[in-house]
């Protein structure tokens, strides 16, 4: 049998962060696109919003506190997502 694990609970405090996080790296990808960095632009992008949704995942989807195979799985259809989009661009650049 399974053991049971007691559910993590997470503070009030730790989700109010998370949202000011969120929301200042929101105005953080706003701010970029004013800026002319060329093709680095779209590799700053795309880092900002990765590290967004692993604010996400970890603490709204409590990836954080789950089991970690939970997170190896998700781990793994990002990468087969990041391969796509590294293809898509290769093809679209040449």
């Amino acid at each position: 049998m399974e053991e049971t694990k007691e559910h993590k609970i997470v503070s009030f405090k730790t989700y109010i962060i998370i949202l000011f996080l969120l929301i200042s790296h929101t105005a953080l990808s706003v701010f970029v696109t004013q800026i002319d960095l060329g093709n680095l632009s779209v590799i700053v992008a795309l880092s900002i919003a990765a590290l967004k949704s692993l604010l996400v995942f970890s603490f709204f989807m409590h990836l954080l506190y789950d089991k970690r195979m939970y997170a190896f799985m998700v781990a793994g259809v990002l990468m087969v997502m990041t391969l796509v989009l590294i293809i898509t661009f290769l093809d679209y650049g040449f």
